[in-house]
């Protein structure tokens, strides 16, 4: 059994193909290194992969179907696609950029794989896809509302994995992630981003003072789950889940918990960016159920454990 994941230098790539290869499953990565944050830290994370037997890596852009064409013969019985071009900021910046990554490129590695070898293809969404919202913890039913290119993108790849699905007979399972953090989680999100700041003592800007709210999702949980999809059976051939905490944290105390005990903290607050929603909240009853998931990890005890590691770890003394 082989499993493809692209973006697997990324963060969440990483971090589950780290989990599969330590389970006795083969793993073929594939990642371009895109300079969107630091491609020292991503190949780092690819370094240690390869110290695994069971973990081969591709230099591979997907936005190229020339470059797909050095894995078009490995056949794969399940597929992780989680490379994309992030950030909902910057989409206002480079639009096109996530037109020719998160859709073109979802096109370009969908169809280049065996479908007659294929048995899942799961997807990164994102909890960019529902934009504002007024009912909360927000469902898979919930109408989708993005206010940005990046979640536009996702919503785009939502409905050619409902079209896909039914074409190549296949199952697709969309993942509508939620700010997930972590060990070796990106430099350019919230917590790995002010606690490396305190780290090389540099101002630490505050969107909105703080004022808004975030589902944070523990790294370890996002590959349990991703993991437990390997034995999920269902006939439907397109299913979508929230992958979330279920639990509202507001960043102005998610901030006042870090900075205690780094009473020297340097923060300047700024106006609230127009590509980010006042709230996420999800609804994770959906995938506790089908997958069996008994709880999702606090932000107390998650916090914790990012905190202890960072302290720790080198790399990202590097960036």
């Amino acid at each position: 059994m082989k499993v493809l994941i692209t973006g697997v230098a990324g963060f969440i790539g990483f971090s589950c193909a780290n989990k599969f290869i330590n389970k006795n499953i083969q793993v073929v990565g594939i990642d371009n290194f895109d300079s969107y944050y630091s491609t020292r830290l991503k190949k780092k994370r690819v370094q240690i992969l390869k110290k695994n037997k069971n973990f081969k890596f591709y230099k591979v852009d997907i936005r190229s179907k020339r470059e797909l064409n050095k894995i078009k013969k490995i056949d794969f019985s399940y597929v992780f696609h989680f490379a994309a071009q992030p950030g909902v900021r910057y989409s206002l910046i480079n639009p096109k950029k996530y037109f020719d990554t998160n859709v073109e490129g979802f096109m370009n590695v969908a169809e280049i794989v065996n479908k007659k070898k294929l048995k899942k293809f799961m997807y990164a969404s994102s909890s960019s896809v529902y934009g504002e919202q007024k009912k909360f913890p927000t469902s898979e039913h919930a109408k989708l509302n993005s206010k940005n290119p990046y979640g536009l993108s996702k919503i785009i790849n939502e409905k050619l994995g409902q079209v896909y699905s039914q074409e190549f007979n296949f199952q697709f399972i969309g993942l509508r992630f939620f700010t997930v953090y972590g060990e070796w989680g990106r430099p350019d999100m919230f917590i790995i981003k002010l606690l490396n700041s305190i780290r090389k003592r540099k101002i630490f800007y505050l969107n909105n003072d703080g004022n808004h709210y975030r589902d944070f999702t523990y790294i370890k949980d996002i590959t349990k789950a991703c993991y437990s999809l390997f034995k999920y059976k269902t006939k439907q051939k397109h299913i979508i889940f929230n992958i979330c905490a279920g639990q509202k944290v507001n960043i102005k105390k998610l901030t006042s918990s870090i900075i205690k005990k780094y009473p020297n903290t340097k923060i300047k607050k700024i106006p609230a960016n127009r590509a980010d929603v006042y709230q996420t909240f999800g609804n994770n009853k959906k995938i506790v159920k089908e997958l069996k998931i008994r709880k999702f990890t606090k932000i107390d005890q998650g916090l914790k454990k990012t905190i202890n590691w960072f302290k720790i770890s080198k790399v990202y003394k590097l960036i």
